[in-house]
């Protein structure tokens, strides 16, 4: 049963497959979920094209569950990638939850894998656009939120004063990319790398749902006024995430990498900045 290379994937939707069916083949794939009906249908359509799947129920915010998907993967051999692809947006939570999955949680993940990923290993963390419209932050709050034991950065005293789900989802989004920096340091004693992808608005069943929700002529507006013109495609993660987990992304480590079609750009400089009224 062991002896196998590993790749473990938390949350099991669009983005996270895109990037498991480009790094995956020939390893065996852990998938973690909230739901372990999504992790099981997921893993049904990856068994049919190829893949050896094992599925596991794990909540992102649960330093046991994180655990409990360690010692899952440990089973089948070394851990060579990890892409976390989970966590609660803020149409679907509230200030604390998106707290504690997108910010507690993605904190524990690192920390914990950090202490067995395999020499030549990577992760790559999905993050979001929204954490680059948070105006730069004090260099003590940058430090605090890289830095902080995970299990102090909800005492923060900037952070328990977060009141809104967005600011909540931004500032979570911001310690993910600041604590892939400070993890890049310690990944590296072990010949490991870790990188953040920021997406912007990419095609999934959720992005879909919005586009044909009460919100779609903002969503359609903003889209189209994107320097790209259009919404991005899981598969164009995918392929950012597969170059930097790859021979050819050994030189990239402790970064995070945009992939918006201009939009962040946009919002802060171009035909965007309207936006900066509701944010």
């Amino acid at each position: 049963m062991a002896n196998k290379e590993v790749v473990v994937l938390f949350g099991a939707g669009s983005i996270g497959q895109a990037i498991v069916r480009r790094v995956a083949a020939g390893k065996h794939l852990v998938l973690a979920d909230y739901s372990l009906d999504n992790a099981n249908v997921a893993a049904k359509t990856l068994e049919n094209a190829g893949f050896e799947c094992s599925t596991i129920k794990a909540d992102l915010g649960s330093k046991e569950d994180i655990l409990a998907v360690v010692a899952e993967a440990v089973k089948w051999g070394e851990v060579k990638f990890l892409i976390n692809a989970a966590g609660v947006s803020p149409s679907q939570a509230p200030v604390s939850e998106i707290l504690r999955v997108d910010m507690y949680g993605t904190s524990v993940l690192l920390e914990e894998f950090g202490n067995v990923i395999a020499e030549g290993g990577s992760a790559i963390i999905i993050s979001s656009q929204s954490g680059h419209r948070l105006p730069a932050l004090p260099q003590e709050q940058n430090d605090a939120l890289a830095m902080s034991r995970p299990e102090d950065l909800l005492k923060l005293d900037f952070v328990q004063e977060i009141d809104d789900t967005l600011k909540a989802y931004q500032y979570s989004k911001r310690c993910n990319v600041l604590k892939v920096a400070y993890e890049a340091t310690r990944w590296g004693k072990r010949g490991a790398t870790v990188n953040s992808i920021s997406p912007g608005i990419i095609i999934t069943p959720l992005a879909n749902d919005e586009l044909h929700g009460p919100r779609k002529d903002g969503y359609l507006k903003m889209i189209q006024t994107s320097p790209a013109g259009r919404a991005g495609t899981p598969d164009e993660v995918g392929d950012l995430a597969e170059f930097l987990m790859s021979s050819r992304g050994r030189f990239i480590s402790g970064t995070d990498i945009l992939i918006d079609g201009g939009t962040t750009a946009s919002y802060w400089y171009g035909d965007l900045q309207y936006l900066k009224a509701t944010h």
